[in-house]
């Protein structure tokens, strides 16, 4: 029996070191780096400048209205010595309505801006998940975890980390939509 447990026992260590091996190589549970993958996927770029630029339009505006209120603003401190009681209430109130009016726009300039920001995060975003689900059933994994450096993965082996691979992959098939 002695003569067996050695044999048995070399065998057993070769079979752990080989599953142990292959395990490293081919896990089932891989991760990427989430923060790495929004920055380095080309459409992230493409959907911030599309972004930035409608948000300078839409600043534009407001900014083309406050620009004509404070000239209308200086024109009437200019000429309010020479207006009656009268004229110089109905320009005070025409202003002010005009400064509430342009706050209101302002804020709903603001609220647009806010959408479209996380209209195009939220596309990118789409495109990483998708990409993601597609990889890991073509590849056999089970899970692929989402690192994003608050501490929801705090230590991985590198060995599975699938960012780069991910990464260039979802890269490829954006140029391919273009």
């Amino acid at each position: 029996m002695k003569k067996l447990a050695f044999p048995l026992a070399l065998v057993a260590l070769l079979i752990s070191a080989v599953s142990l091996f292959d395990f490293g190589s081919n896990s089932e549970l891989v991760y990427v780096d989430v923060n790495k993958l929004m920055e380095g996927y080309e459409r992230t770029e493409v959907e911030r400048s599309l972004f930035e630029k409608k948000a300078q339009k839409l600043q534009a505006n407001v900014d083309s209205l406050i620009g004509n209120w404070q000239e209308e603003l200086k024109a009437y401190e200019k000429d309010r010595a020479s207006m009656s009681k009268k004229e110089l209430e109905l320009k005070q109130e025409l202003l002010a309505n005009k400064q509430q009016q342009i706050g209101n726009y302002q804020q709903a300039i603001q609220q647009q801006i806010q959408e479209e920001d996380q209209k195009a995060t939220q596309t990118v975003i789409n495109d990483i998940n998708d990409y993601i689900k597609e990889y890991g059933e073509k590849n056999g994994h089970k899970i692929i975890f989402g690192a994003s450096g608050t501490g929801n993965i705090m230590y991985a082996d590198s060995m599975t980390d699938l960012t780069e691979d991910v990464l260039a992959g979802l890269n490829e098939e954006y140029k391919g939509t273009e």
